[in-house]
């Protein structure tokens, strides 16, 4: 296979060359493989477009840092083949996707099935550490416990050959671009923006997925004007590898009879509806034997940010500020920070938010790693070390590994001084191994 430009996706075509163009957008962790036992059937009706993300399946390292631009990347390799419009399924990762086709280039989708998918994937923080993980210990630890995010118990025993290929799937999957894909998905948070999908929706999930399950589908359903539900029972996160047979059956229903004409809606706005809103649609138990599969997120809704007061003359730096912050120490770490703050100590907050990061943290003259050992340099010779741990966990998200944050606290005691540095060895020592210790 030659070279794919880095502004391109690498890609395989199945099915009769005039027929309508159908593609299948993969989960993070997984290849094209993931949909080998859809294909067969799939590529009967339509000229079937499998695609890998960055770096997995032996795709070119090229990393994408977010939806949006693997999303570019994707309509700029179909754009090269002469393809205009499609429809899309896209699972978990590809299903982000998905939504990002529907509210961007709507012009583009004939119609859409969202499986295993969310508006939101989890807490920006959970892919974050997700991140902090692989950098510090590889892929290793995420591929070893990926057979228990992706299948059920009882599927995972019986194929155990299925089960080891998905573990190397991850195992093989280039590090840079999973992390890239953590940070993609971190980022994206489309909930708000649901009620613009304008094209038939199939949402579909495993009955046993406990990481974009039920909850999320049904949050989908919700949103989308022209939704359906399909839950098929006893799956997990991976269903199309799980219950072939049945996501096959459901994707061939909805792609045959859900196909949106460019002139249906595009210049009146209305969406025609093919099928009952919300219906969730029965599926029976189907035998499982497919190819392997990827990793994913897991929910839960993030606090809403609060509510900037207006600034004089040039733009507001609160909003950008408070966006960086939350980027750098988290959500969870902000969110408790505001939560604590009062009348007395309200102000200070907003004066943090603003300049120390909406001025000087979101100013382009240093990169964050950069900023992150400024900044662990200036706690450590202030002695400040109650403020060390969060930035400590900041350095680790912003890319710096536990032997570079070693090289700064060895650099800084010759500077600041042996006792201020012993107390930031403590702490360091303890974050780093909270942080860097995958959960069991």
């Amino acid at each position: 296979m030659s070279e794919t430009p880095p502004n391109t996706l690498q890609y395989r075509f199945d099915g009769p060359e005039d027929a309508p163009v159908l593609i299948l957008g993969p989960s993070l962790g997984t290849t094209w493989h993931m949909w080998d036992r859809q294909v067969p059937e799939l590529s009967q009706h339509w000229r079937v477009f499998r695609f890998d993300l960055p770096g997995h399946g032996g795709a070119p390292a090229h990393p994408a840092g977010s939806v949006t631009e693997l999303t570019r990347r994707l309509l700029a390799t179909l754009d090269g083949l002469g393809v205009q419009r499609f429809g899309y399924a896209g699972c978990a990762f590809g299903g982000a996707v998905g939504m990002e086709l529907a509210l961007r280039h709507p012009e583009r989708l004939a119609s859409l099935a969202l499986i295993a998918a969310s508006p939101r994937f989890g807490t920006a923080d959970e892919f974050r550490q997700r991140g902090v993980i692989v950098r510090t210990n590889g892929l290793d630890p995420i591929a070893r416990s990926s057979p228990e995010r992706w299948f059920t118990g009882g599927y995972a025993a019986a194929q155990p050959a299925i089960t080891e290929w998905a573990v190397q799937m991850v195992r093989t999957t280039d590090p840079g671009c999973y992390i890239a894909a953590c940070e993609a998905l971190a980022a994206f948070d489309v909930r708000g923006e649901l009620g613009r999908v304008g094209v038939p929706t199939l949402v579909l999930v495993g009955s046993d997925d406990q990481v974009t399950g039920p909850a999320e589908a049904r949050t989908l359903v919700a949103g989308i004007p022209d939704a359906r539900l399909a839950v098929v029972p006893g799956a997990s996160h991976l269903v199309p590898v799980e219950q072939p047979a049945a996501v096959t059956d459901l994707l061939v229903r909805h792609f045959s009879t859900a196909w949106q004409s460019p002139h249906d809606s595009a210049s009146t706005g209305q969406i025609p509806v093919q099928a009952p809103v919300a219906q969730p649609v029965a599926v029976p138990p189907q035998p499982a034997l497919a190819p392997p599969a990827q990793a994913a997120p897991i929910a839960e809704i993030a606090p809403a940010p609060a509510v900037p007061r207006q600034g004089a003359g040039r733009p507001d730096p609160y909003d950008a500020g408070l966006k960086v912050r939350r980027e750098v120490l988290g959500d969870a770490y902000v969110d408790q920070a505001l939560a604590r703050a009062d009348e007395f100590s309200g102000d200070f907050q907003e004066l943090l938010t603003r300049y120390a990061w909406g001025e000087v943290w979101d100013r382009p003259g240093l990169d964050r790693r950069a900023r992150s050992c400024v900044t662990l340099t200036a706690l450590v010779a202030g002695r400040h070390t109650d403020e060390l741990a969060p930035h400590l966990r900041a350095a680790l998200r912003n890319g710096l590994t536990p032997g570079e944050i070693k090289e700064v606290l060895l650099q800084a005691a010759v500077y600041c001084g042996v006792p201020a540095a012993n107390s930031a060895f403590r702490v360091a020592q303890q974050v780093i191994r909270e942080e860097t210790t995958p959960q069991e």
